[in-house]
């Protein structure tokens, strides 16, 4: 491998995975698809990821089934398990891949998140992640006490003051301080366990923490949200974004945004990793890899998948037009906009972004599946195993990301070729570890050269 190779050091990529199932990206009608909520499904997709030396994988969440048109959405999963069981479970079968969990902030409270964390963090020896999410959605709050009530505006002011919160949880113990007598009591010293009072808009907590301090101190944050206050709030608190950009124009303009708000919050460039999500799809030859990327993408856009997302803009049912014919030539209904509830990847202004799929189509003369193919595309890598590796290299050397979450199209087997045939290519370019570096998930997503390891990081220093 060329990792040691003397001359300029190369950025080292960073890759994390994304357990399919819980978007149209997966494709489960597909003879190798398999089950999602099988626990033998997620060992060979972390064995596969850890196997790869890839940073972390993790877990999307559902709180609520969508609903298209009054009926359960057809692209959900239905049933799968509790995201902090699952990791917990994969903790014990795997010994450096990173475990994270998306976890949403509007619907929780500190205190269990806090605890269910170090607690996932002792477990596997300091690799723990959490995804931070927010929530507005009243139709998903119907599922919870706090109902709807919470405003749009207030979503990032109660993530910020949730984490707040529970830092203060994590940062009570003092260290490895307590610790079990010979005669198998406890032996606690004066002010071992700090007392965490703390009361703000969102939270009145006074009382003290029964979890000791877990090897990574906090889970490394991740966060995903793209508005100007999400922007924010990441470049404020979070470890690494997951991000949507994924054209290297996007991607350069992003990367420069994120990291250019940092240094406001006391914060370097370097302690935040950008993590746009990809699809990928590989082939013998570009033109095979081609042919195989339109039969996914034909799989995963099917004529009733098409009208459904083609309906979240116009707002009307349009069950009777031919997916594979015209855009309807009526105008979208604005008031309607419900028409799908729960999670939805479109702008508020539907009029607007009807106009640009009218233009879209009718410049490439694209059916309403085609369009819906079109628009719906996540960034992809696609070619040959040489081909792939080289496009995830060039973006990250040209600071358009630090690496990618790659999002595969079958459960759980999606990660198999990659990691067989891209993963050695990347480490022929010297810019792929070949080993991990550390043994706890910050350790390893913080190292920023295959040959180079930073110090080790502390939470305490990273800003807030």
């Amino acid at each position: 491998m060329s990792g040691g190779m003397s001359g300029p050091r190369k950025k080292l990529v960073h890759l994390a995975a994304h357990f399919p199932g819980v978007n149209n990206t997966t494709v489960w009608s597909d003879p190798a698809s398999g089950s999602q909520t099988d626990f033998a499904s997620f060992v060979h997709f972390a064995h596969t990821a850890e196997r790869g030396f890839f940073d972390f994988l993790f877990l999307a969440e559902g709180l609520r089934l969508r609903e298209h048109r009054g009926q359960i959405h057809d692209l959900d999963v239905v049933g799968r398990p509790d995201t902090f069981t699952v990791l917990n479970a994969i903790a014990a079968v795997t010994t450096r891949l990173g475990l994270g969990g998306t976890i949403n902030t509007t619907f929780n409270e500190p205190v269990e998140i806090a605890k269910q964390f170090a607690s996932l963090d002792h477990l596997s020896g300091g690799r723990s992640a959490w995804n931070l999410v927010t929530s507005s959605d009243a139709f998903t709050g119907e599922n919870f006490r706090r109902g709807g009530f919470l405003r749009p505006e207030q979503r990032y002011e109660r993530a910020a003051e949730i984490l707040e919160v529970a830092k203060e949880w994590w940062d009570s113990w003092a260290g490895d301080a307590v610790r079990a007598d010979r005669a198998g009591g406890v032996f606690v010293p004066d002010g071992a366990i700090a007392p965490v009072r703390h009361r703000g808009e969102q939270f009145d907590v006074h009382g003290r923490f029964d979890t000791p301090r877990s090897p990574q101190g906090y889970p490394v944050l991740l966060q995903s949200g793209d508005s100007d206050p999400g922007r924010e709030f990441g470049a404020a608190t979070a470890d690494a974004i997951f991000s949507r950009h994924g054209t290297l124009e996007a991607g350069q303009a992003f990367f420069a945004d994120l990291k250019g708000r940092m240094p406001r919050y006391g914060r370097r460039p370097a302690d935040l990793k950008i993590l746009p999500a990809a699809t990928f799809v590989l082939g013998d030859s570009p033109a095979d890899a081609e042919q195989r990327a339109d039969h996914v993408r034909s799989q995963q856009v099917g004529g009733q998948t098409a009208i459904a997302f083609l309906e979240q803009v116009w707002g009307r049912d349009l069950s009777g037009y031919d997916p594979d014919g015209p855009l309807p030539d009526i105008d979208p209904d604005p008031e309607n906009v419900s028409i799908t509830r729960g999670r939805v990847r479109h702008e508020r202004d539907t009029m607007a972004l009807a106009r640009q799929w009218r233009e879209l189509a009718e410049s490439k003369r694209l059916s309403i599946r085609e369009l819906i193919i079109e628009t719906t595309a996540r960034q992809s890598f696609i070619g040959t195993p040489a081909q792939v590796a080289e496009q995830i290299d060039s973006y990250v050397q040209a600071d358009a990301s630090d690496g990618f979450i790659l999002v595969p199209h079958l459960t759980p087997g999606g990660l198999d070729e990659f990691v067989a045939k891209v993963v050695p290519e990347l480490q022929d370019r010297g810019s792929f570890r070949t080993e991990y570096a550390g043994s706890t998930l910050r350790d390893n997503l913080f190292q920023d050269t295959p040959a180079q390891l930073d110090e080790p990081r502390s939470p305490a220093s990273q800003g807030t």
